[in-house]
């Protein structure tokens, strides 16, 4: 019988971040057999999602209808980074839904019920399959699970509640800092992944473009639909995803840091030339990071870790190598707010040219909100393990300690007491996991 309430959440293909279109291009240039594997993780630990399983499963279902318009394809077209037999492929793919395997688990022990009647079940969620194909699925999936979530627990808030709420802030913002104090100072959308709904998303980049006052500062999205319909530019390089693949495709484990910002080059080799630092610490990356890489890219992102060191060392970093910081690019993308992205503007803007993408904390930035703290990644590459361990604890991911062990030898990298101990709750929580299937 057909559900005649039921909308789907995703319906355009370009509905997904920009990194990921990038990426995927690269693995069909480069592996398009490899396989991979990826799971799901909700780092607020009280906030047990299972009881969204079967919603979230139909969004899922639907996701096989999803496909890309002609429209798109000539949009993209017009993109000097995307090449024609990548984009003939797009204009073919189809999502497969029999990827993604959905689960509720119940808890050991008895949980009382949350504030939102909700028992304390959780959420299970993996992706297996050809990279090429499923490494589109973690935006769609992270959006999806927040937006049910999030209409489910409070219904009565929408689009309106979320403008209100912006148009305090930016009246508060600009009550704090002059535009003469701004100059320079550039913001992106990166909210794709826990916004609280795509409306609320697309309100929140439009109110942003249109404002008088904020909308020279905002240079662009990494949503491909929004900039595409908005006519924004479209913001990002790639992922975590991209150098953990790395670590089980290079023939030498040492080497692969290396081989993935080489790899990029290949596909890249004059745009999207900024590079992700954090995947196994920024320490391991600038120790990689030599003169030839480091002219080579346009700059670098921070995704964890304290931001003002991170900055630091890369500026550092740079005049070590003989670069003028002023010709590359900083991009701050942790957990940012417009305060915490000014005041990391306002330490650097003299040293280097900074940017500041802006997430969670634009589009599911509304009173009585809590936003989603969840993410997707890959777990294993080829059937062996991979490992994120971040230069922030509770970032770190990773289902096999002793492969962590050894990337740590190998990289020469010493984990925090909380990292060790963030790692090690991790794999527990994905063995008790495991035991409950």
């Amino acid at each position: 019988m057909t559900d005649n309430k039921f909308t789907p959440i995703i319906t355009s293909f370009l509905d997904t971040d920009a990194y990921k279109l990038h990426m995927q291009q690269a693995v069909f240039h480069q592996h398009p057999t490899v396989v991979t594997s990826y799971e799901f993780n909700c780092r607020n630990k009280d906030d047990h999602l299972g009881i969204y399983a079967e919603a979230v499963r139909k969004h899922v279902a639907s996701m096989s209808n999803v496909r890309l318009t002609e429209e798109e394809y000539a949009y993209l077209g017009t993109l000097p980074h995307f090449k024609a037999d990548y984009l003939e492929y797009l204009r073919n793919y189809r999502y497969k839904p029999e990827q993604v395997h959905i689960r509720s688990i119940q808890p050991v022990l008895s949980c009382e019920r949350n504030e939102f009647g909700e028992d304390g079940s959780d959420l299970v969620v993996t992706v297996e399959g050809p990279w090429v194909e499923t490494i589109l699925w973690e935006i769609p999936l992270l959006a999806i699970i927040s937006e049910v979530a999030q209409h489910s627990r409070r219904p009565h808030v929408d689009v309106p509640e979320a403008i209100s709420t912006l148009r305090e802030r930016l009246d508060d913002f600009f009550a704090r800092h002059t535009q003469e104090e701004l100059a320079t100072f550039k913001v992106a959308d990166f909210g794709s992944r826990r916004r609280f709904s795509k409306a609320v998303q697309e309100a929140i980049v439009r109110a942003l473009k249109e404002d008088a006052r904020f909308g020279p500062h905002l240079v662009g999205t990494s949503n491909y639909d929004l900039a595409r319909r908005l006519n924004m530019p479209p913001v990002g390089t790639q992922a975590h995803e991209w150098f953990q693949a790395f670590q089980q495709l290079s023939p030498e484990l040492r080497r692969s840091q290396i081989m993935a910002l080489d790899y990029w080059l290949r596909e890249y080799p004059h745009c999207l030339g900024v590079a992700l630092t954090d995947c196994i610490t920024m320490d391991a990356f600038l120790s990689d990071f030599d003169a030839r890489l480091a002219n080579a890219y346009q700059g670098l992102r921070q995704d964890s870790g304290v931001a003002a060191e991170w900055g630091q060392k890369a500026v550092a970093h740079y005049k070590t190598l003989g670069i003028d910081p002023h010709t590359k690019t900083l991009v701050f993308s942790d957990g940012l707010d417009l305060e915490k992205a000014v005041e990391l503007y306002n330490q650097f803007k003299n040293s280097t040219n900074v940017m500041c993408g802006i997430g969670t904390q634009l589009t599911c930035y509304i009173r009585g909100v809590r936003p989603m703290n969840i993410v997707i990644k890959m777990v294993r590459c080829q059937g062996k393990p991979v490992a994120k361990v971040s230069d922030s604890p509770g970032k770190s991911m990773c289902k096999d300690q002793a492969y962590v062990e050894k990337l740590m030898e190998v990289f020469n990298v010493q984990l925090s007491p909380v990292t060790e101990m963030k790692l090690e709750e991790f794999g527990k929580a994905v063995e008790s996991k495991n035991v409950r299937k």
